[in-house]
């Protein structure tokens, strides 16, 4: 038998929860890049992009976990000889470049984002590496002047009070933003970390073999080591053994 008890608190029977106001409902990001730095007080070489985040409506936003895929648009700037030659190893000799990719990936950055209404700002913080084994390494060290194009890919979840309720919701993944940082920025973050030097990564059993060829010729430094052998080499009588 169909109950015909009339709903509580003069609710009807059936009413469909009307929908979120445009002041309630869970605000679309939209995120802009307006700069760069080198981090003060920094463990490891570490650069800091400005972010401006503006919500849309006037919802409370409790958190966002933003997710950003930082790539280098190499397709989007010009290379002279001298630059196309540095990057030969990453791209190939000239007559290849026109198979390069659009991109190359740089990092992949998680942020926590406090509270906020309307708008706020926020670092991103991206760790960089001096391993000349990972692209875009090679690419930042390779490109000497002008501009970088970097393109920011957004993603995450917002957290905000919608209708009275903490609702979440995923970033949409045509989220994004550009920015072009100077080539010298990241150069001259190595130059604070690595005056005048660079770092190679050397398999264990070729870093013995250099080892014993120092020990072997007494050469006081390793820059000593490896001019010793260039000039062997070009004499053609090395001997790394």
């Amino acid at each position: 038998m169909r109950d015909t008890t009339a709903p509580k608190d003069g609710a009807a029977a059936g009413a469909v929860p009307s929908a979120l106001t445009t002041a309630e409902q869970v605000p679309a990001l939209r995120i802009t890049v307006e700069g760069v730095r080198a981090a003060e007080f920094a463990a490891v070489p570490t650069l800091e992009f400005a972010l401006r985040i503006a919500g849309t409506g006037g919802a409370e936003v409790r958190s966002v976990i933003l997710e950003t895929q930082l790539r280098i648009a190499v397709a989007r700037r010009g290379y002279d000889e001298a630059c196309r030659e540095r990057l030969a190893d990453l791209f190939g000799p000239p007559e290849l470049w026109g198979r390069k990719p659009a991109s190359l990936l740089w990092a992949q950055i998680v942020t926590q984002l406090p509270a906020f209404t309307g708008e706020t700002t926020a670092l991103l913080r991206v760790p960089c590496t001096y391993d000349f084994d990972v692209a875009a390494a090679k690419y930042l060290d390779g490109v000497r002047d002008g501009e970088i194009p970097l393109e920011f890919l957004f993603s995450g979840t917002v957290f905000a009070l919608a209708g009275g309720m903490l609702r979440a919701t995923r970033i949409p993944w045509d989220t994004e933003a550009g920015f072009r940082m100077p080539a010298a920025t990241w150069r001259d973050l190595m130059d604070r970390y690595f005056p005048g030097a660079a770092w190679l990564r050397l398999g264990r059993d070729t870093f013995d073999r250099l080892h014993a060829y120092r020990t072997r010729n007494a050469l006081p430094g390793w820059d000593d080591v490896v001019e010793s052998l260039l000039e062997a080499g070009a004499d053609g009588r090395a001997d790394a053994r």
